[in-house]
């Protein structure tokens, strides 16, 4: 077992010994025992939260993610622009399918490597990128509704305005990783 679940499991046993402790008089908490079950349940919390930011600096796993970032952007935008292109031809309740299977891996993906880019690029770089990703996300999923309803205009309208954003967050994504590269290779 490593660190992280080491200290997860006493957080969680700390938790259910605490909530023990503190009902076994209903008027009045043991703080001779409550006490030093708090303190070790945030002494692993402490223990937790080191390790998980030890493990998500790890620079393979930072490069490893920024590669599944990259290839999740390129995915996503380049299925878009085809569903988006042959939107006339995309029968309106077919959509939703389409949707799942195209994109739902890639934006599976690009969400379980996201946190990487709050170390690589900093927090108001990402929040740039996300704000972006999740607008074309909620785009979709308004796609996906529609398509579910029959609304075949607002499902081409919200195609074209995922696309827009994915498209957007492509772009961001690029110039961000240019950047990050220029500061790492020697002049």
């Amino acid at each position: 077992m490593n660190t992280k679940t080491i200290s997860l499991l006493t957080i969680m046993a700390s938790f259910l010994a605490g909530a023990f402790l503190s009902v076994l008089d209903p008027t009045e908490v043991n703080w001779l025992w409550f006490t030093p079950v708090l303190a070790v349940g945030l002494v692993a919390l402490v223990i937790y939260t080191k390790a998980h930011r030890v493990e998500a600096r790890a620079s393979d796993r930072l490069s490893g993610n920024l590669q599944i970032l990259e290839t999740s952007l390129a995915n996503l935008l380049g299925n878009l622009e085809a569903l988006h292109s042959d939107s006339e031809n995309l029968p309106v309740y077919e959509a939703r399918f389409e949707i799942d299977r195209l994109l739902r891996e890639d934006l599976n993906n690009f969400a379980n490597a996201r946190e990487s880019m709050k170390h690589v690029f900093g927090l108001q770089h990402y929040a740039d990128v996300m704000s972006a990703f999740a607008a074309g996300e909620r785009y979709i999923n308004r796609v996906w509704s529609a398509s579910t309803d029959g609304y075949v205009d607002e499902v081409r309208s919200y195609l074209e305005r995922a696309t827009h954003q994915f498209r957007e967050a492509k772009c961001l994504f690029a110039e961000l990783q240019q950047q990050y590269h220029s500061t790492l290779s020697p002049v």
